[in-house]
């Protein structure tokens, strides 16, 4: 079978499952509105896909092997298909939120199981291809989702966001049905089902993922209903692991962690996007909350960070087959954390352009990190353990992104405080520059129409609102600068990788 054509059939499915992961962000006052429901009922449509994605994807591997991966592949674009479509005539928001799940379901193992058929399909010296094809798919997902789902929103109505994966669906099954073969070792196999396992996981990661999607929002710790999760998420993946461990048909084979390189780059992996997650949240806030920027405007603020990512992605995947992987690596992370840092940099007076340059210099570095870490993960990896290994590096993916996004909405708010405490001890009437200013502060209002205000009234509540903007900002640079110096900090391990295989047994399939 022609490589070309299956590397087209798993991305399609891929490709939309990535963009529903945010399409639905920018429709979510919509979706609330239309069907009635509160700003807390409306979010679990998002916290449930990922709850139920998180849940999947690091079973897809065993799952694979139970039914025979393309008939696993089959069903899960048809339970994607079928679940968007149900979600699109949502009559109420509980039933969204449940069609949500069995969307998640469906979606969770498209993305590991495509990426296993992409490494197996083209042999080891093609590797860095098969990545840039892959990457250039997951990197294109989240720069249209938010735009097309803005889009859609205001031009059709929200049901549009999920009628529109019925048509693609349909095609990326014919596709699998013509294309894809399963090879001996993964066809449909008889074994022993692991209860325990997919019990303790499901419950354990499920719990997880909404702790991490709700913790700010419910303040942490201040929340029982926090507090009780995290305590489940614990004791229940504690479970797992011992299980899994001495179990003879795992659900999840953690014994594969046994591998130095695995093991090395999926802490790359976590912690890296754990550090881009947080920058992709932190960025629209800071435009929109500070700034002054429109939701569209914002989004239209990441797009050139994909272009770059789309033009060093294929640049990149002709390299590793030249030059030592861990040497592109390095680079990919020195340049990305050089961006975060020129993030840190950001003021109230920034020019877009100057906004959009680390976006450009982010996307660019991304492009060199992505491809060599998920060879140098997973090129040592049997044939046989691929499907496992790539459901394990794509759950810790998602984890880190997720914690990502808990740690900086927490530490934002924070460090905000701790900025607003620090700068009003100044806001004193004491203060020389401050009575300076208050003469010229009540002119400009009165100049404005306040002439009721009194003087120093009006003055200080002018003084105080920009106060509170600078204490924002100085939270903005605060993350930025700690991301900046994570990413640094794991470029040493690397040095803990080996290099993946010069020359692997591989079935031609040309």
């Amino acid at each position: 079978m022609n490589k070309w054509l299956v590397a087209i059939t798993v991305m399609l499915p891929t490709l939309i499952q990535i963009v529903d992961t945010s399409v639905v962000n920018v429709a979510l006052d919509h979706i609330r509105g239309s069907l009635s429901a509160g700003i807390d009922e409306s979010t679990w449509t998002i916290t449930s896909y990922l709850a139920a994605n998180a849940i999947i994807i690091p079973m897809t591997g065993w799952l694979s092997r139970l039914f025979g991966r393309k008939r696993y592949l089959l069903f899960s674009i048809f339970l994607f298909t079928i679940s968007s479509f149900l979600c699109g005539i949502a009559w109420n928001i509980q039933s969204l939120v449940v069609f949500r799940v069995i969307q998640g379901v469906g979606g969770g193992g498209l993305q590991p199981v495509s990426q296993a058929i992409l490494l197996e399909t083209f042999p080891p010296q093609q590797h860095g291809t098969a990545m840039a094809i892959f990457g250039m798919g997951t990197m294109f997902g989240p720069i249209i989702g938010p735009l097309l789902g803005g889009w859609i929103t205001d031009n059709w109505s929200w049901h549009w966001i999920f009628f529109v994966n019925i048509p693609i669906g349909i095609i990326s099954i014919l596709m699998v049905l013509s294309f894809i073969v399963d090879p001996p070792y993964l066809e449909r196999t008889r074994m022993k089902i692991d209860y325990w396992g997919i019990a303790f996981l499901s419950v354990g990661v499920g719990c997880l993922q909404i702790v991490l999607d709700k913790g700010q929002r419910e303040d942490w710790l201040s929340s029982t209903f926090i507090i009780w999760l995290g305590l489940i998420s614990f004791f229940f993946l504690a479970l797992f692991i011992l299980i899994e461990l001495y179990s003879q048909t795992p659900i999840v084979n953690l014994r594969i962690f046994g591998n130095r390189s695995f093991t090395m780059g999926n802490l790359i992996t976590f912690f890296t996007f754990f550090a881009l997650f947080a920058c992709i949240v932190l960025l629209p806030i800071y435009l929109q909350t500070l700034m002054g920027y429109t939701a569209f405007l914002a989004g239209l603020v990441l797009c050139p960070g994909g272009i770059t990512s789309l033009i060093a992605l294929p640049i990149a995947g002709k390299l590793v087959n030249k030059i030592n992987p861990k040497a592109i690596l390095a680079f990919g992370l020195v340049v990305t954390s050089y961006s975060v840092y020129l993030m840190a940099q950001f003021n109230m007076q920034a020019s877009l352009e100057a906004i959009i340059w680390p976006r450009i210099v982010m996307g660019f570095g991304l492009g060199f990190l992505f491809i060599p870490l998920q060879i140098l993960s997973l090129s040592r990896i049997a044939k046989e353990e691929m499907g496992n290994a790539t459901g394990i590096f794509n759950l810790l993916r998602n984890l880190g992104g997720s914690f990502g996004v808990a740690f900086v909405a927490t530490l934002l708010v924070r460090r905000a405080q701790f900025h607003q405490d620090h700068l009003v001890q100044h806001l004193t009437i004491f203060d020389r520059n401050l009575q300076l200013a208050l003469p010229q502060i009540s002119q400009l209002l009165q100049e404005r129409g306040f002439a009721n205000s009194l003087p120093n009234q009006g003055g200080l509540g002018l003084i105080y609102n920009e106060l509170l903007r600078q204490a924002s900002m100085l939270s903005f640079n605060d993350c930025f600068y700690l991301l900046a110096a994570m990413m640094v900090l794991i470029i040493p391990l690397i040095l803990l990788m080996r290099r993946g295989k010069e020359s692997a047994p591989s079935v031609s399939i040309d």
